[in-house]
């Protein structure tokens, strides 16, 4: 696996993104060869020369050891592309963010996620539905997904915390860079129940223009997103948007026409988005209302020799059936099956096209990866 430091010298360099970081990859093979390029053979790989000076400056400017030892002693874990341990759903999206800052721990539960959205301007209604809505996704072992914005984020957490589940906080800042600065408190919780998330690295401050792209993970993280109250310009709406693209369902809240943290929900209603009305409908929507009896399955043993194989020859990577099929030799029949069965419990995915991938109980939390 490739050194984690280069992952994060690249993310400290403005300009390089999931795109130009893949362009990279393709044309040097790894990270490391990447970041040790020369400017001409940055640029022959397809950057800017502008971009390519940048990273060099980056490179000559940052010590990565010395980064990645305060990324240590703040413990912060960091995640790649290249990570088993990556988010399934977000990895899935067009152009996810390359490199994660991850404080708390990430199971393997929370691939069953629902994003709560919505103003920070919220009123006593918005207030009741998110809770009722937040405790009931809680209580039947769904992550509950938000920004640790004011208004409906916070009281979204905040919600999950009291039910005893689990809740992730994506920011738009580093992570240890609290934003509100009055949430830190509810930060600290969210960190013994879940993970505070960004694709920033640890030391950037809260900036308007971070928190727009944010939402893109907030709703890739997700497998739906309910928007509580939003208003004609609220940030809630773009993290609709980036759900619709990313094929999630969208639920919206409606209110009344005349209030104004209600015009940007009953628009979504009006273009599409489904009517919440009752938590069921967003657990019966996604068959969540099964996660309890899932996550208890998922913790059997392979039940026979076929799904033993399985489980040896799937990981992270995605493995297509007719590959599977060829490699252990068995029946294409009695593969399905097994495969079939091992969605059921949980400890197998497929991710489009018959192709399947391992979903892990070791899988549990991220740690840092020491360098040396």
């Amino acid at each position: 696996m490739d050194d984690k430091r280069f992952w994060v010298g690249f993310t400290l360099v403005k300009g390089i993104g999931a795109v130009r970081l893949q362009a990279l990859l393709s044309y040097f093979g790894d990270v490391e060869s990447a970041w040790k390029s020369s400017p001409f053979d940055l640029v022959a790989a397809g950057i800017s020369p502008k971009l390519a000076e940048r990273v060099v400056q980056v490179r000559n400017s940052v010590n990565l050891d010395e980064f990645m030892a305060r990324v240590e002693k703040n413990s912060i874990s960091i995640l790649t592309w290249d990570d088993a341990d990556y988010p399934a759903h977000l990895k899935e999206v067009d152009q996810p963010p390359p490199v994660l800052y991850v404080r708390g721990a990430i199971t393997a539960d929370d691939g069953w996620s629902v994003a709560i959205v919505g103003t920070r301007a919220v009123t006593p209604y918005g207030r009741q539905v998110t809770e009722e809505l937040a405790t009931v996704i809680a209580q039947n072992g769904v992550t509950v997904v938000s920004g640790l914005a004011r208004g409906v984020d916070a009281i979204a957490h905040s919600a999950a915390i009291k039910a005893g589940g689990r809740t992730l906080a994506v920011l738009g800042s580093g992570v240890d860079k609290i934003y509100p600065p009055e949430h830190r408190s509810l930060a600290e919780k969210i960190f013994s129940q879940g993970a505070v998330i960004s694709d920033y690295a640890p030391g950037t401050p809260p900036d308007s223009a971070n928190f727009p792209p944010r939402n893109r993970i907030i709703s890739g993280l997700s497998m739906a997103i309910v928007v509580v109250e939003a208003g004609d310009t609220s940030g809630a709406l773009i993290t609709a948007e980036f759900a619709a693209q990313q094929g999630r369902d969208v639920f919206a809240v409606p209110g009344l026409v005349y209030a104004p943290q209600s015009r940007g929900t009953n628009r979504l209603i009006a273009n599409g988005a489904r009517v919440y009305l009752q938590p069921n409908d967003v657990l019966e929507a996604l068959d969540l209302t099964r996660n309890v009896e899932r996550r208890e399955v998922r913790r059997a043993v392979p039940s026979d020799e076929t799904e033993s194989a399985l489980l040896r020859l799937l990981d992270a990577q995605p493995a297509h059936v007719d590959e599977i099929r060829a490699r252990l030799g068995l029946p294409i029949e009695k593969i399905s099956a097994a495969l079939t069965m091992m969605e059921l419990k949980g400890i197998v995915r497929q991710v489009g096209g018959m192709n399947y991938v391992a979903v892990r109980e070791e899988q549990s939390s991220y740690t840092v990866t020491r360098t040396g």
